[in-house]
C-alpha cells in the first residue's frame, strides 16, 4: 500500500492523513492486515526506517561500543566523518566501526588505525568539519556494505533539489538515539536564503550546505553527525554531498541542517586517501 503526498506536507500531518484513511477502510471493510515493517516510524525527525541494503556506505562510529556518530565508507578502507565527532574521543583504541542498518546486529565490525582531522577545523564557527578514518582492516564489498560516490569539485548541487540524509540520531532534541538506521527526504536551501536573519543570519560559510524543509519537519538530530546526505542522479547513481555537521535544534522552521560541503574538499580527500 503506498501513500503520495506533495513534498509541502510535514510529518505530523501526513501521519493523521494516513490513520484517518487506514481508519476508513478498516470501517468499510472489518479486516485491514498491516505488515509490522510499515509502521510509521518517525526517528531521524520526519524520517521512516531504512531497508538492509538502501544506504549500503553509511556506518556507525561507536565509542567504547556506543553508538557516538555516523560516517560514510568512501574505499575499502576509508571513512569519511566530521571533525567535531573527535573533539574529546581521540583514541583509536576505542573506536569501533560498524556496517548495517543495525548498532545492534551489525553485519561487520572494523576498528581505526588513524584519525585525519582537518588542519583548519574551527568547533567555534564550524569551518571544515570534517575528518578521515582509516580502518584496520578492509572490507569486502557486497550487495549490503559498499561505498558512495564521491562529487567532483565542480558538481552542482541546485537550491530546491530532493537529498536523503540518513544515521541513528535521536528522533526529538535532546532525545535518544536509535538502534534501527533511519532515513529523511529534504531539499537543498541556497546558502543565500540559509543566512538570512530569520535563519542563520550569516553563519552559513562557503564549505557548508543547508538542507531541510522550510516549515522544518525534516532533519538530522543528535547522533547523526558525520552522516552522509546523498543525491541520486540521472543515471541512479548516488552522490555524496554533504556530512552532518550542525544546527540548530532538530527539524524547525527555518533553522535547517547545516552540513559540510564536500565538493569543497574534494582534494582534500583524494591528497590524504589518494582515492
Amino acid at each position: 500500500m503506498k501513500f503520495k503526498f506533495t513534498r509541502n506536507n510535514n510529518g505530523p500531518s501526513v501521519k493523521s492523513r494516513i490513520e484517518s484513511v487506514l481508519r476508513q477502510m478498516l470501517n468499510n471493510s472489518g479486516n485491514l492486515a498491516m505488515n509490522p515493517s510499515t509502521e510509521l516510524t518517525r526517528k531521524i525527525i520526519g524520517g521512516t526506517k531504512a531497508r538492509e541494503g538502501d544506504w549500503p556506505w553509511q556506518v556507525s562510529l561507536q565509542w567504547s561500543g556506543v553508538h557516538h556518530c555516523g560516517g560514510v565508507l568512501i574505499s575499502k578502507k576509508w571513512i569519511l566523518t566530521a571533525a567535531h565527532c573527535f573533539t574529546s574521543h581521540s583514541d583509536t583504541r576505542q573506536w569501533t566501526v560498524t556496517f548495517g542498518i543495525s548498532t545492534t546486529f551489525p553485519k561487520e565490525r572494523r576498528g581505526v588505525r588513524t584519525i585525519l582531522i582537518h588542519n583548519n577545523y574551527r568547533p567555534e564557527t564550524h569551518e571544515n568539519d570534517i575528518a578521515l578514518l582509516q580502518l584496520d582492516k578492509e572490507v569486502t564489498f557486497t550487495r549490503n556494505i559498499h561505498t558512495v560516490c564521491l562529487p567532483e569539485a565542480t558538481q552542482n548541487i541546485p537550491p530546491g533539489s530532493t537529498a536523503y540524509v540518513t544515521g541513528w540520531g535521536s528522533q526529538k532534541y535532546t532525545g535518544s538515539t536509535v538502534s534501527d538506521l533511519q532515513q529523511a527526504r529534504v531539499n537543498i536551501i541556497s546558502n543565500n536564503v540559509c543566512n538570512a536573519p530569520s535563519s542563520y543570519n550569516g553563519a552559513i560559510l562557503p564549505g557548508m550546505l543547508c538542507a531541510g524543509l522550510s516549515q522544518g519537519g525534516a532533519d538530522a538530530c543528535q547522533g547523526d553527525s558525520g552522516g552522509p546526505l546523498v543525491q541520486e542522479d540521472e543515471r541512479q547513481l548516488w552522490f555524496l554531498v554533504g556530512i552532518v555537521s550542525w544546527g540548530y535544534q532538530c527539524g524547525l522552521p527555518d533553522k535547517p541542517g547545516v552540513y559540510t560541503l564536500v565538493t569543497a574538499y574534494h582534494d582534500w580527500i583524494k591528497q590524504n586517501t589518494e582515492i
